[in-house]
């Protein structure tokens, strides 16, 4: 005769491992930082309202703003070369004495992705870290001349 034993776990144990298993989802997605996204990525969260999808300045957010949105797939166009420090001040935005222009006319992102970060040294690397990212997909976009022509010519 065969007795089976039956284990019980108690109840409180059960949910003890749920609140356990939930609590490191919790924590994994806090520790969810900028480092974690490509150029790509951290564009369409941070900069894609305004600029859209594919960087054409005709984001959703971009017909409700006092300021046109530009085209930053023609950046290189316009400067004759992809001017990358420039870019990078704009997106930093710290630095960027605008007040001769008026009011800046986009976040500052530097600060804001500082302040996410956690605001002190080691944000600090993880803010030029994204931003290196920020430029170096938007010297990826960029389109030449003709294909600048073409698009006026199919709008």
């Amino acid at each position: 005769m065969h007795t089976h034993l039956r284990v019980r776990r108690p109840v409180s144990a059960l949910i003890g491992a749920s609140a356990l298993f939930v609590a490191t989802q919790v924590m994994a997605f806090d520790a969810f930082t900028l480092a974690d996204y490509s150029g790509e990525e951290l564009f369409g969260r941070f900069c894609a309202s305004c600029h859209g999808e594919r960087a054409h300045g005709d984001g959703p957010v971009a017909g409700s703003l006092n300021t046109a949105v530009p085209d930053l797939t023609l950046i290189r166009v316009r400067y004759g070369e992809f001017p990358a420090m420039l870019v990078r001040d704009t997106i930093d935005g710290r630095g960027v004495d605008n007040r001769a222009h008026g009011t800046r006319a986009m976040p500052v992102w530097g600060y804001e992705f500082w302040v996410e970060e956690g605001g002190d040294v080691v944000a600090q690397k993880a803010v030029r870290e994204a931003i290196t990212k920020l430029v170096e997909y938007l010297r990826s976009v960029q389109r030449d001349t003709n294909d600048s022509a073409r698009t006026r010519q199919r709008n």
